[in-house]
Formats: C-alpha cells, sequence, structure tokens
C-alpha cells in the first residue's frame, strides 16, 4: 500500500511542476506569465531573477537600480533572447505594470493564441473589437484579453506608408503576428 500511496506522491508532484511550467508562460487578461495587474516594477527582480533586466531608458539621476528607471523594462534570457518588455506606469519602484509586449514564442493563452500564430487563430479563438490603421500595421483590439495585435501591412499586401483603413475581410488567414502586447490598465 505505501508504494501505491508514494507513486500518488510523485504523480501529483510531477502534475504541478507541469502545471507550475505552464502558468509561468500563460497569457489572460491581466496576467502575462508570473506578471499579473497587482505585479509592482520592484517585482520584476524577483519574478525574472534567473533572467538579465535592462533598463531602456536609465535615470540618469538612479544609484543604479532597475527599479528607478523612467521607462520600459527588457527581459532577457541569460542566453541574451529578449522575452518581454515590461512599460511601468510611471518611475516609481512601487508603479504598476502598464503594458507587456511579449517576444517570446513561448507565451500563450488558454486557447493557443501565441507569436507563432496566424489572423485565422486570432479570427476563430477571439473577437476582434476593433481595427485601427497605422503606417506600416493593422492594429487589431481584443476586448477579451485586453491586448492589442499588430500584423504587418507587408503581410496584407498593402503599401506599407499609407493610412488607409483596413477591414478584417482584408486580413488573409495566414497573415502573421507582428506585436502582441497585453495592456493592465
Amino acid at each position: 500500500m505505501s508504494i501505491i500511496r508514494n507513486l500518488a506522491i510523485i504523480m501529483i508532484m510531477v502534475l504541478s511542476i507541469q502545471c507550475s511550467k505552464e502558468n509561468k508562460f500563460l497569457i489572460e487578461k491581466g496576467k502575462v506569465g508570473e506578471i499579473t495587474n497587482e505585479t509592482v516594477v520592484q517585482d520584476i527582480d524577483v519574478l525574472f531573477d534567473s533572467d538579465s533586466i535592462v533598463s531602456k531608458y536609465p535615470d540618469t539621476t538612479a544609484n543604479g537600480s532597475l527599479l528607478q528607471s523612467n521607462g520600459a523594462l527588457g527581459v532577457y534570457s541569460k542566453s541574451g533572447v529578449k522575452l518581454l518588455e515590461i512599460v511601468p506606469e510611471s518611475s516609481d519602484s512601487l508603479s504598476k505594470i502598464s503594458s507587456v509586449q511579449i517576444f517570446d514564442k513561448n507565451y500563450k493563452t488558454d486557447k493557443g493564441l501565441s507569436l507563432n500564430s496566424t489572423f485565422k487563430d486570432i479570427n476563430e479563438n477571439y473577437l476582434v473589437n476593433n481595427i485601427e490603421t497605422t503606417l506600416t500595421s493593422a492594429t487589431l483590439f481584443i476586448d477579451e484579453l485586453n491586448a492589442t495585435i499588430a500584423i504587418d501591412k507587408k503581410e496584407l499586401g498593402l503599401n506599407t506608408f499609407s493610412r488607409e483603413e483596413i477591414s478584417l475581410d482584408q486580413i488573409p488567414d495566414m497573415a502573421k503576428i507582428k506585436y502582441f502586447t497585453i495592456w493592465f490598465n
């Protein structure tokens, strides 16, 4: 009986480790991996203690701490691959996070949406609430995730520097995601 009990304990431990790994890369409304709408800037060092955090716009008056930066924080793996760009609401270390731009293809929603996805994946799983056209891309607004997803105009076969309005039916199913940002406000 103790062998069965020990096997059950081992199975539970394996499942919880697996769930923990999956949650590390889960995207939801108000959540990107371990970053939530309650995360403050000073928590970033702890959440990404095995990665490198780089201030995009360092504060020249700061004492060297990334937590006193006045701009975005880039999170890089130890091998130098950019994972995320985190934008705080302000330069205060107790400031909450305003947005997270995703660069790592491991981050995905429970419906499988990631940087590897296409417009077809977006359209089949989420309601596109609005489209805004910029000079170089179409930005899709997904209220269910409080996310914006940019698709490069090159993927649409359009002139990249026009302000021509884009509709959903103009976006090919195979158009790839250029940028994926989760907003926390």
